[in-house]
């Protein structure tokens, strides 16, 4: 069956905008394009009324209310609305920050500068899966612990942290826990109320919806959590986060979280199945590994290393026809191995040699049996050139010895 190339699995760095999600956001560029904070005319009322019902849609994906959404421009600005608003509005308790060293580096940078402010981070190891010891963040908690910082779902592995158990574990403490969930919003059940989240960062086009929209979950009671803004000026989103709103990008988002909310289950048994296929069919080849856990993580995504092949020169290999991805989109561009593998103890070479495969809801069968072929193909070119390459060609099927 013929398919359009390149075929994207890149899923992770950033998804397709959804058809229905671009309609419902193009009224809103040209009819109704009102700002939501004009109050004195029908343009800002129908601006104002798409925001609230897009604060609606979101918040129930999560299990929150409205009022405690807060809209940003991405993951990474609620990241750092999290980290430092949290450390400036709780000073006067301590300066004390625990994080993990897999964490995306909006986290660790973040961290980084409020350790030059004069905070203190603690950075959590993992053991070979990715995974945090629980016994070892309780004995990091001090009486200057303010806040605990572990993600939800890996960018890089997939690998799901303990989240019910790390909350469970701040709050017998009287400690605040922030939780990135931007890969695992949209993906996996996510609930605030049943996870014990306090702060909670995601963002839309990880779920199909637009870029340059995000949002902050944060909680109103018990514990009811307070953030010192970072952006000045009007008093936007109860003051946490100043700005006109664009009200196109969270119309999008709105409606991004409602279809995912409505195909969650579906989506996630769709993408296992698939992600499962091609990695069982790629582990086969000799001397390829898996990055992670093999159960304890997000349904779409799962990390390969390829012995004795260059990550960049297997992708070199593979672009024209297959998107790929080395590791995290934010840090692809540097030549440094995975601080996510490297955490995890996997070697520099191998973490040199590893990719990403980032499944979503556009992939179908045919694409993952292409590529399945293809990635065959390049790694036995690139170990053992043209030969192996034709005898890939003569089967019809991939055998692996």
């Amino acid at each position: 069956m013929q398919h359009e190339l390149p075929i994207y699995l890149d899923n992770n760095a950033t998804t397709r905008c959804d058809d229905a999600v671009v309609q419902a956001m193009l009224p809103y560029f040209t009819q109704y394009f009102g700002n939501a904070a004009s109050n004195s005319h029908a343009f800002g009322w129908s601006a104002a009324e798409a925001v609230k019902i897009a604060r609606e849609q979101v918040a129930a994906l999560i299990g929150a209310e409205p009022q405690e959404i807060v809209f940003t421009s991405g993951a990474t600005e609620s990241i750092n609305l999290a980290l430092k608003g949290a450390f400036e509005m709780y000073a006067t308790k301590g300066n004390h920050i625990i994080t993990v060293a897999t964490e995306h580096k909006a986290v660790l940078d973040t961290c980084a500068h409020i350790e030059r402010l004069g905070g203190q981070v603690t950075y959590l190891p993992v053991d070979n899966y990715g995974l945090i010891d629980l016994q070892q963040l309780e004995q990091a908690i001090t009486g200057n612990t303010i806040l605990i910082a572990v993600m939800y779902g890996n960018n890089e592995t997939g690998v799901i942290q303990p989240i019910k158990e790390i909350s469970a574990i701040a709050h017998q403490h009287n400690v605040l826990f922030f939780c990135d969930a931007t890969q695992a919003v949209g993906k996996i059940p996510v609930s605030v109320m049943a996870d014990g989240i306090d702060i909670m960062s995601f963002s839309a086009h990880k779920i199909y919806g637009p870029k340059g929209v995000g949002a902050l979950y944060i909680r109103r009671r018990n514990p009811r959590v307070r953030l010192a803004a970072q952006i000045d000026g009007g008093g936007h989103e109860r003051g946490f986060r100043s700005g006109t709103l664009n009200v196109p990008g969270i119309v999008g988002f709105g409606k991004a979280c409602v279809i995912c909310s409505d195909r969650l289950l579906q989506d996630a048994e769709t993408l296992s199945t698939m992600r499962n296929r091609l990695e069982n069919e790629l582990l086969q080849l000799p001397g390829v590994y898996l990055n992670g856990h093999p159960h304890q993580r997000l349904p779409n995504v799962t990390n390969l290393a390829f012995e004795g092949i260059e990550g960049n020169t297997l992708l070199g290999n593979l672009n024209k026809e297959i998107a790929l991805s080395g590791g995290s989109a934010c840090t692809s561009a540097s030549m440094e191995p995975s601080h996510v593998l490297q955490a995890m103890g996997v070697n520099e070479g191998l973490a040199h040699n590893s990719l990403r495969f980032s499944l979503g809801r556009h992939n179908t069968n045919e694409q993952i049996d292409y590529t399945i072929s293809t990635v065959a193909k390049a790694v036995r070119y690139l170990r053992d050139g043209p030969k192996a390459c034709n005898d890939v060609k003569r089967n019809k099927t991939i055998k692996h010895s």
